[in-house]
């Protein structure tokens, strides 16, 4: 593999992430199909910036507005569920979280286990009420986290999960669950995929997704029986020539075979403040090997541990991955704080980078209800006046 056969690659999978601008989503219509390209958007529950399934979209779609997801999940052409962690889905791709669902419910364990009676109380009160969040069941008791959860939204939970009930919409980021048969579009379809359909899809949608990729990438925190058949499959499209392998810093990585000569226009130079939990870096090891970025989150991290700080933004720019930045949107005062921006040492710093990076900054921080932005610190000598120029 030569160094131009890496950067393809590189640009192949930003492209298809789309963060190269090629794309050109706009709007609601443009929401839909950037979380069609990308088969999912993440959902999490960190509020210190906008959350992250908002970050992702905002930069991917011009124009985007937290109005906008909300938007689609009312008109059902998206739904919520599982993929490797909670998410927004295509609901043209429904039947493949059947997978899931049907073992769920024939006893596989997701976080609970199942209490037949109070999952039938529950059921019956939506069934008679319409739709209802967990807020509106009766408890007592501590449940300040996901592990003393009232045992009534662990109901709630475990249903939702075995595709009994299904997210209408949420309130206040409060999911508010109704009976999947009065939520799922009656044009929807429900056939239950095979071992090897599922499988199938993984490696479609990721590559679809990311436009390369290896066999674990494929199959992100799925269990090992789904590993093997994803495997399988791996061998029987590459002897049917769907498929293209290549070697890659020691690894084996597929696409699909009509990508393997397309030749990509290099895109216009580029700043994003991506998300934590973005597509394109969730994946830490794959994001080292392909780009050359060792990067973690931290706010899991002991205080006294951190090395970047609780809520860390990888920054891309031109190709490459270039810093990360600690930041926190002060709402009260307006204020985005940058609490720490560090830089790659190996990044050469150079007037178009500061002049993208004070552009993007201005623009997250309007994102974020904010006037205006602040840098505390840098590490870098001389460059934190001018980050803060108004």
């Amino acid at each position: 593999m030569t160094d131009s056969d890496s950067i393809q690659f590189k640009q192949l999978a930003l492209q298809r992430q789309g963060l190269t601008g090629s794309h050109g989503w706009q709007g609601e219509q443009g929401t839909l199909q950037a979380i069609e390209q990308l088969g999912y958007v993440q959902i999490d529950s960190i509020n210190v910036v906008e959350r992250a399934h908002h970050h992702c979209l905002w930069s991917r779609v011009q124009d985007y507005q937290p109005a906008m997801l909300d938007t689609l999940l009312s008109k059902r052409q998206i739904f919520e569920y599982w993929s490797h962690a909670a998410a927004f889905l295509p609901m043209q791709d429904f039947r493949f979280g059947l997978w899931r669902m049907r073992r769920i419910a024939e006893g596989e364990m997701h976080w609970f286990t199942k209490d037949p009676k109070l999952a039938n109380e529950v059921m019956a009160r939506i069934r008679a009420e319409g739709p209802l969040s967990a807020a509106d069941f009766e408890h007592s008791g501590n449940s300040s986290g996901w592990w003393n959860w009232k045992p009534a939204k662990k109901a709630l939970e475990q249903l939702f999960m075995e595709g009994e009930l299904m997210v209408s919409e949420r309130r206040n980021f409060q999911k508010v669950y109704d009976l999947t048969e009065r939520v799922l579009p009656a044009n929807v379809d429900t056939r239950l995929p095979s071992d090897e359909e599922f499988a199938r899809y993984l490696i479609n949608c990721y590559l679809h997704a990311h436009g390369i990729g290896t066999a674990k990438q494929m199959g992100y925190l799925r269990k090992g029986a789904v590993q093997k058949t994803l495997q399988q499959c791996l061998k029987q499209m590459l002897e049917a020539s769907e498929l293209h392998s290549v070697k890659l810093h020691g690894h084996t990585y597929y696409m699909h075979r009509a990508e393997r000569d397309k030749a990509l226009a290099a895109p216009a130079a580029q700043l994003h403040l991506l998300s934590p939990f973005d597509n394109s870096v969730i994946q830490r090891e794959r994001l080292k090997t392909l780009f050359g970025f060792d990067y973690q989150i931290e706010c899991y991290v002991p205080k006294h541990k951190r090395q970047h700080g609780y809520f860390c933004l990888p920054i891309l720019w031109n190709q490459q991955f270039v810093g990360r930045m600690d930041v926190k949107a002060e709402r009260k005062a307006a204020v985005l704080q940058v609490l720490q921006l560090n830089l790659e040492a190996d990044f050469v710093v150079e007037e178009a980078f500061i002049q993208a990076l004070r552009t993007k900054l201005k623009d997250y921080a309007q994102f974020n209800g904010c006037k205006k932005y602040q840098v505390k610190a840098i590490n870098r000598r001389g460059l934190l006046r001018p980050l803060n120029k108004a």
